[in-house]
C-alpha cells in the first residue's frame, strides 16, 4: 500500500469513527452536552501551560518560515487567548438547547399530528488555516449541537491543533460523550484535505475557514456540501453628513483594532465634497498606526498636501497610488485603500462590485442616505454608524461562532448553533392508513 493510500484510509477511518459517534451524540440531552462543554472549558484552563508550549513550537517554526505578521497574530496563543476559548465554551452552555425544538406543529386532515423538530446534521468537517482557536470553537459548537466533528487544521498550527483536540476529546468523553466525537486529522499532507472533501455520505457538511484560495478550492472540489465562509474585503463609507470625530474613530477601529481578521476594513470610501476637510486628520491618525495608504488621485493629492505642509514633513504618512487591484484586495495588514466617491449611489456601486458580501459600514447623520445604503449594499452585515469589527458570533449573541458565511443559502453572516442543525418531521397517528 502506498503512503497516499494509507493516508486516504486513515482519513476515511477517522470520519467513519466520527459518524458512529454522531449517531450516539444525537440521542444525548442538552444537560449532558452542557456538562461536556463545562468539562472541556475546565480542561483548557488546566492544560494552558502545555497548550502554550506546543503553540510556541508552532510559532518558532512559522517565524523561521518568514510567516507574515498577520498570520502570526492568528496563530499565537497565550494564557489570555486560551481563557477566551474556555469562556466561549461556557457561553455556549448558557444558550438554549438547539436540538428538539418544535419549529412547526399542526394536525393534518387525516388526524395525524405533524411536528417539525430540529436535529443535528451529523458529521461536520472543518478545514481551516493558522487559527488554533477554531479547534475549540468548532468542537464546542459541534458538541452543543450534537454533531461529531472532524477537524483539519493548517500545518502552521499542527502542534497547537493536535493538543487542543486531544484535551477537548478526553474531557468530552470523560463527561459521558461518545469516543471519537472530536477528531483531528494530524497529518500535514495537504492531500488529506482532498480526501476529507471526497467523503460524501460519511461527512455531512464541510466548512472551510481561511484565505480565498482555501475556500475556493473547497467550493470547487468538494463532493461534500459546503458552507462557504468568505474573505473580508470590507468597506467604511464616510458620507458628507457624517460626524467627523465619529467617522475617524470608526475607521480607526475597523482598520486597526486587529489587522489579520476578516471583519477589518480594507477600503475607505469618502464623499468628494468633504474629502479635503476630513482626510488630513484621518491620514495623520492612520500614520500614527503606521498604516500604508493606497490612494486614488484625489486622496493622493490630500496626502501630498499634508506631507508637504509646514511642520508635517516628519508626520510619517506612507502612501502610494492605488491600482485597480487594490479595490479588490483583502490586505490583512496595516494597509488600506482610499477612494473618493460622488455620493451614496457610487459608494454602493463600488462596494457591490469589489466587496465580498461580508461587512460594510456607512457613517452618516442623513437618515435617507443610511437607508439607501442598507437597502442597496449586498452583504451579510451592514452597519450604520458603527465599526465592522462587530461582525462576530460572540458580539451577535450567538456564543462561539464557527465562521462568517458570505453565501445566501442555509447560513449567512456569523453562524453557530442553528446553522449546524437540520430538522425532521415527526408524525404521530392513531392507526391512520391512506386510501
Amino acid at each position: 500500500m502506498t503512503d497516499q493510500m494509507r493516508m486516504a484510509e486513515s482519513v476515511r477511518d477517522i470520519a467513519l469513527a466520527a459518524k458512529a459517534a454522531a449517531q450516539k451524540l444525537a440521542t444525548t440531552s442538552g444537560v449532558e452536552r452542557n456538562a461536556a462543554l463545562d468539562a472541556m472549558a475546565r480542561a483548557l484552563r488546566e492544560h494552558t501551560g502545555e497548550i502554550v508550549a506546543e503553540n510556541e513550537a508552532d510559532m518558532d517554526a512559522a517565524r523561521r518560515a518568514n510567516t507574515s505578521e498577520s498570520l502570526l497574530d492568528r496563530l499565537m496563543l497565550d494564557a489570555s487567548r486560551i481563557e477566551a476559548m474556555a469562556a466561549a465554551l461556557e457561553d455556549l452552555m448558557r444558550l438554549p438547547d438547539p436540538l428538539g425544538a418544535v419549529q412547526m406543529q399542526r394536525e393534518l386532515e387525516s388526524g395525524i399530528d405533524l411536528k417539525r423538530v430540529s436535529v443535528p446534521l451529523g458529521v461536520v468537517g472543518m478545514v481551516y488555516e493558522a487559527r488554533p482557536n477554531v479547534t475549540a470553537d468548532a468542537a464546542g459548537i459541534c458538541i452543543k449541537t450534537g454533531n461529531a466533528c472532524v477537524l483539519r487544521g493548517g500545518s502552521l498550527a499542527a502542534r497547537s491543533n493536535a493538543i487542543i483536540a486531544h484535551v477537548l476529546h478526553d474531557a468530552a468523553i470523560g463527561a459521558g460523550m461518545p469516543a471519537n466525537c472530536i477528531r483531528a486529522i494530524e497529518t500535514t499532507d495537504r492531500a488529506a484535505t482532498d480526501e476529507l472533501m471526497a467523503l460524501h455520505g460519511i461527512v455531512d457538511v464541510l466548512i472551510p475557514r481561511g484565505g480565498a484560495g482555501l475556500i475556493r478550492h473547497c467550493v470547487e472540489h468538494s463532493k461534500v456540501p459546503v458552507i462557504e465562509t468568505g474573505t473580508g474585503n470590507c468597506h467604511v463609507y464616510v458620507h458628507e453628513s457624517a460626524d467627523s470625530a465619529m467617522a475617524r474613530a470608526i475607521v480607526l477601529n475597523a482598520k486597526c483594532r486587529r489587522y489579520g481578521v476578516c471583519n477589518a476594513a480594507e477600503t475607505l470610501l469618502v464623499d468628494r465634497s468633504i474629502a479635503h476637510d476630513f482626510l488630513p486628520g484621518l491620514f495623520t491618525a492612520l500614520a500614527n498606526e503606521n498604516v500604508l495608504l493606497h490612494c486614488d488621485r484625489e486622496s493622493y493629492d490630500c496626502a501630498v498636501q499634508l506631507r508637504d505642509a509646514d511642520g508635517r514633513a516628519d508626520a510619517g504618512i506612507r502612501f502610494v497610488e492605488a491600482t485597480d487591484d487594490d479595490w479588490a484586495t483583502e490586505y490583512l495588514a496595516p494597509e488600506i485603500a482610499v477612494k473618493c466617491v460622488e455620493g451614496v449611489d457610487e459608494a454602493i456601486e463600488h462596494i457591490n462590485r469589489y466587496g465580498t458580501m461580508h461587512s460594510e459600514a456607512i457613517v452618516a447623520t442623513d437618515e435617507n442616505a443610511a437607508n439607501r445604503f442598507t437597502a442597496g449594499v449586498d452583504a451579510a452585515a451592514v452597519y450604520v454608524n458603527a465599526s465592522t469589527a462587530f461582525t462576530d458570533g460572540g458580539e451577535f449573541g450567538m456564543g462561539a461562532e464557527i465562521g462568517i458565511s458570505t453565501q445566501k443559502l442555509h447560513a449567512r453572516g456569523p453562524f453557530a448553533l442553528e446553522a449546524l442543525t437540520s430538522y425532521k418531521y415527526v408524525l404521530n397517528g392513531s392507526g391512520q392508513v391512506r386510501a
